[in-house]
């Protein structure tokens, strides 16, 4: 995992840096530093290279005057313009390094164009919000940042990704401990260690997933979720949905259970937590519907059922029914639980949407909930009550068509089913969910479907 601090955690960092010992002046040079090996891999030398470095008043212009005078010293024209009095066109260089407002930036800033320079950032590209990722219009596309000490929100939420270009985290001599960090992004190497593998002994009921899904004119939500399981490692998936008893389109893996469409609570409580049962997991939600029936015998499953729950799309929508007090069906559940809201789940369950601040937004929601928060989105977070937070930023806009929010929901219940705790089994499934589209052979024209093929090599790769 790489480590994320926000901008308030990273003052505090710096200033405990500077009280053990470290001067200010020594870490800016460490950083001035890393930035000027950066250039020189841009620019692949320096010699005859000419360099435009744009510096603010903060420590941030101070790290790029000391990048400029290492490069200086080694035989690079550096031309340094103050940020307050940028001229209407830059000069003619090479490179620019953007050093001119770190993650401390208010209020506007007016850069001129770059003319197809390359950028190189400094901490974050300027303009950027270091906490939420907000931008302001016309602030440069960098093509590569340098940032300290731990990554920043910023870079990984909103504008950060497509104006930070490749981000290189450079140590500077602060060492982190336990305590100081609480933010982490996923990396493909820790889903790789925390994906179980299936046992010599296994059996299909020892992953087994019930999934609780569909509705008349809405069963592809079901069978995506149904199928994504299988596809995640389920042994065996029961799929259930009220009023179909039968249903042609349902994956021949896959056993439908029949329901009724009126009072069919008790009829899965009993399957779930019966003496015989021998579920793992349970899928709650994907096109079940929302007439008041199925809310009420939804919420009464939700309240009941004591294994490990995903709780996605016509889930959630009863999980707020009813005002204030509805959300106490999942703050009293025994087992572990994962909510996976979009925008407007969220404001459903709260009342409001969420902040430019989505680590706060999903925190307070799992805070509010007692249950894992997944906020889904380009870069999706991922809470839990005590606050921890993970982040998964590999997903891409293939993944904006309908569907995909049923498989990735399947692959959660899978990973529940195969033990893994609900905080890593949402953050390891939007990771996976992301590598499996990013394998599509194409930017568009990616269906939910196609991701159900794509799963196991997607899996796999992340393993090896």
């Amino acid at each position: 995992m790489r480590p994320v601090l926000t901008p308030k955690q990273m003052r505090v960092i710096d200033a405990e840096a500077v009280t053990d010992g470290a001067p200010m002046e020594t870490l800016i040079a460490r950083a001035g530093a890393a930035v000027a090996r950066a250039a020189k891999r841009m620019m692949g030398g320096l010699y005859g290279r000419t360099v435009v470095v744009v510096t603010g008043k903060g420590n941030n212009g101070a790290d790029g005057r000391v990048t400029g005078r290492l490069l200086a010293d080694q035989g690079v024209r550096v031309i340094v313009i103050d940020a307050d009095r940028m001229p209407p066109r830059l000069p003619v260089c090479d490179l620019i390094i953007d050093a001119a407002y770190g993650t401390g930036f208010r209020g506007d800033w007016h850069p001129p164009s770059t003319n197809g320079v390359p950028v190189l950032a400094v901490d974050v590209p300027s303009g950027l919000d270091g906490l939420t990722g907000l931008a302001v219009p016309g602030a440069w596309r960098a093509d590569r940042t340098v940032t300290f000490v731990a990554l920043k929100p910023g870079l990984l939420l909103g504008a950060g990704p497509a104006l930070s270009g490749e981000v290189e985290l450079a140590d500077i001599g602060i060492v982190l401990g336990m305590g100081n960090v609480d933010i982490n992004e996923v990396e493909v190497t820790d889903v790789g260690c925390w994906l179980p593998r299936r046992a010599l002994d296994a059996h299909k009921w020892k992953s087994a997933v019930f999934s609780l899904a569909g509705s008349a004119g809405m069963m592809g939500a079901a069978n995506l979720c149904a199928s994504a399981a299988m596809r995640s490692g389920a042994g065996i998936v029961h799929a259930a949905s009220p009023g179909i008893v039968s249903d042609r389109t349902t994956p021949i893996e896959v056993v439908r259970k029949s329901l009724p469409a009126w009072n069919w609570s008790s009829d899965i409580l009993d399957e779930i937590n019966g003496d015989h049962a021998r579920f793992k997991s349970m899928v709650v939600g994907p096109g079940l519907g929302r007439d008041e029936g199925t809310i009420a015998e939804t919420r009464k499953v939700i309240a009941g059922a004591n294994i490990p729950m995903v709780i996605d799309g016509d889930g959630l929508f009863a999980v707020a029914w009813g005002g204030d007090g509805a959300r106490d069906i999942v703050r009293s559940r025994g087992s572990g639980t994962v909510l996976t809201p979009h925008d407007g789940e969220f404001t459903n369950l709260l009342g409001y949407p969420p902040s430019h601040d989505r680590i706060a937004s999903a925190r307070r929601l799992a805070t509010d909930t007692n249950c894992v928060c997944l906020l889904k989105g380009t870069t999706t977070v991922v809470a839990e009550p005590s606050g921890e937070v993970l982040i998964v930023s590999n997903g891409d806009q293939r993944l904006a068509t309908a569907g995909t929010g049923d498989v990735l929901a399947g692959i959660i219940g899978a990973l529940l089913a195969q033990g893994m705790h609900p905080f890593r089994a949402a953050a390891s499934a939007a990771f996976l969910h992301a590598r499996a589209a990013s394998l599509f052979d194409a930017d568009e024209g990616m269906v939910a479907s196609d991701l159900l093929d794509l799963l196991p090599r997607a899996i796999a790769e992340v393993r090896s």
